[in-house]
C-alpha cells in the first residue's frame, strides 16, 4: 500500500522560507516520477515542481528559480524547498507518486500521470 505523508507547511510572511517534506511509504520512488502539486480556492489543482526517475527536475514557470525539488532515497523522502516566497504561493500543497505501470514523462504540468497522492499540507504567505 502506497502512502505519502506530507509536512511543513504553515504561514510565512512574504520572502520568507519553508521546506516541505513528504514520507514515502510502499514505494519504490527512486524509480520513478514524483512530484509536489498545489491547489489554491477557487483554482484547479496544478504542477509546481516534479523530478523524474532519472533524477532530471521539472519546474513550473511561477516557481523556477525560487523552488527546488529534491529526494533523499536513504530517508525515502521527497522535499520541496520553497525560498522567496510570495502571497500567490498560497495554496494546499500536495506530494504525488505516478502510476508506475504507466510512462512518466516528468513534466510538471502533467498532473494526469500521478496516481498516488498525499492528503496535503496547508502553505499560506502573507503580505
Amino acid at each position: 500500500q502506497v502512502q505519502l505523508v506530507e509536512s511543513g507547511g504553515g504561514s510565512v510572511q512574504a520572502g520568507g522560507s519553508l521546506r516541505l517534506s513528504c514520507v514515502v511509504g510502499g514505494y519504490a520512488y527512486s524509480q520513478h516520477c514524483m512530484g509536489w502539486f498545489r491547489q489554491a480556492p477557487g483554482r484547479e489543482r496544478e504542477g509546481v515542481a516534479v523530478i523524474g526517475g532519472d533524477g532530471r527536475p521539472s519546474y513550473a514557470d511561477s516557481v523556477k528559480g525560487r523552488f527546488t525539488i529534491s529526494r533523499d532515497t536513504a530517508k525515502n523522502t521527497l522535499y520541496l524547498q520553497m525560498n522567496s516566497l510570495k502571497p500567490e504561493d498560497t495554496a494546499m500543497y500536495y506530494c504525488a507518486a505516478d502510476d508506475p505501470l504507466r510512462y512518466c514523462s516528468g513534466t510538471y504540468s502533467r498532473i494526469d500521470e500521478y496516481k498516488y497522492w498525499g492528503q496535503g499540507t496547508q502553505v499560506t504567505v502573507s503580505s
